[in-house]
């Protein structure tokens, strides 16, 4: 029974190694705690430790230095998302939540996806601009690379719209991307090195978190507010965590739909100034705002803030084109990191999207989906008071409605009971650092018009009544 004992502890001292090798915490190079440090770490015996890093040894995944210690040795694993930040249950996480909202799902219901139904896009635009395309005779769009920053046209475009929203960038200040997806992670290859920290909004779009735990850092959650981050509490993340910059959507935000005050803007950059903080500002959900909301990076004009976005939600997803608005300095460097490792952008996409958003249509087609949203969210707001759901806010513009439901009920098993009728819901703790906000659901207003899924949610929500 004693060896039973020993080997099952034994065990567990070496899944804890294997699993912080697995999780980067431990990485080639890198010494052990010592066998003391261990053993009062997790509550064994040091003979339990000893046993377990031998055997760790003898397998190659650690070796041992006489009179100095043990050290991992082995070669990573591939790096595997779902292994690590385990506050949240795998089958709800981030990367789920986009892999159902992805999936093929044939007459699926989708009210927890981010962005809009393929009908309400520019389709009739992209087409007329697929066959302008097939009419050039110049091929340099259809065969050839785009320059290292992308499209001239379109980076001056750019340039001019971002001037409407109060930032001032000129055209060598942007650089297209694939996405704002590549933005972000051209950002992150940028200014981050493992186990660095990174601030975010909680809750914040989930996708941010499965981004950054690629990049392997720390990411610590600032508590949101209606009008953004709570300055006490990100002012004492600052203080405390030293973090390398601070990730956030403050036009329309994701998932609460809060807008930035400019008060609350003016004391974020004040600190961030006082902390040497960076700033990355997504703002991929400009045009969908009826009045232009506070800008961090208006307000400090491209000195600290760097500026991402795209037309994904608004023109299509399928033409991949971001872009990057920043220092001209920086702007240099993030172009050689795209050059490194991706080559070159895509001129087709970006001749689209110039042309889509300069033949006219564009205006009155953003128009049309303000006003769509509009009362679309004044219909989803209607419906779920009636089933006992309350709004956290209600926003003023956007496609994201944060809200809370009744005491007791938990929002992962909902969102499993809902995936076996054939309902997409994102439950709150994938948008949380932490797993809080676990009974709120972000729903996307565009996507909830079908019967079925309020009458899933009030069954439910009688069921705890």
């Amino acid at each position: 029974m004693a060896t039973n004992m020993l080997e099952t502890r034994t065990g567990q001292v070496m899944h804890v190694i294997r699993d912080r090798i697995e999780r980067r915490t431990l990485t080639p190079g890198l010494r052990l705690p010592s066998v003391r440090a261990m053993a009062e770490t997790i509550g064994f015996s040091k003979s339990t430790v000893v046993e377990a890093y031998d055997r760790l040894a003898a397998d190659g995944t650690i070796r041992s230095r006489p009179g100095s210690g043990f050290y991992v040795a082995s070669p990573l694993a591939p790096l595997a998302l779902n292994r690590l930040g385990g506050a949240v249950e795998r089958e709800v996480d981030p990367l789920w939540m986009l892999r159902q909202s992805l999936a093929d799902g044939g007459k699926r219901i989708k009210p927890g996806c981010g962005w809009l139904p393929d009908e309400w896009l520019a389709g009739d635009a992209i087409r007329k601009g697929l066959r302008a395309a097939a009419r050039d005779t110049r091929d340099r769009a259809l065969t050839g690379y785009a320059s290292p920053q992308g499209s001239l046209p379109l980076r001056a475009l750019l340039a001019r719209r971002l001037a409407g929203q109060g930032v001032d960038a000129a055209p060598d200040q942007i650089l297209l991307t694939d996405s704002s997806t590549h933005a972000l992670d051209l950002v992150c290859r940028f200014l981050l090195e493992p186990g660095d920290t990174v601030l975010v909004d909680d809750p914040c779009y989930f996708n941010f978190l499965a981004l950054l735990r690629a990049h392997r850092v720390k990411v610590v959650g600032v508590a949101m507010t209606p009008t953004g981050p709570d300055v006490t509490a990100f002012a004492a993340a600052l203080t405390e965590h030293r973090p390398r910059f601070y990730l956030t959507n403050s036009a329309v935000h994701n998932p609460t739909g809060a807008t930035l005050a400019a008060a609350t803007a003016h004391k974020l950059l004040k600190l961030a100034d006082a902390h040497d903080l960076v700033i990355v500002e997504d703002d991929i959900f400009a045009d969908f705002e009826h009045a232009i909301a506070p800008r961090l990076a208006a307000f400090d004009g491209l000195d600290r803030v760097i500026r991402i976005g795209s037309f994904s939600k608004s023109v299509s997803a399928a033409i991949r084109c971001g872009h990057i608005a920043a220092r001209p300095d920086w702007v240099e460097a993030l172009a050689d990191l795209r050059i490194a490792t991706s080559m070159s952008g895509n001129p087709l996409s970006a001749d689209l999207l110039h042309g889509v958003l300069t033949d006219g249509s564009y205006r009155r087609h953003v128009e049309t989906l303000r006003a769509r949203l509009a009362r679309a969210m004044a219909r989803t707001v209607k419906r779920l008071r009636a089933v006992g759901i309350e709004p956290w806010i209600e926003p003023d513009a956007g496609i994201f409605l944060w809200a809370r439901l009744p005491d007791g009920m938990d929002t992962v098993r909902l969102a499993r009971a809902a995936l076996a009728q054939g309902i997409v819901l994102a439950p709150g703790n994938v948008f949380s650092t932490g797993g809080a906000w676990s009974d709120y659901l972000r729903f996307n207003v565009s996507m909830c018009d079908d019967e079925a899924l309020f009458a899933f949610l009030g069954d439910a929500c009688r069921s705890v009544g």
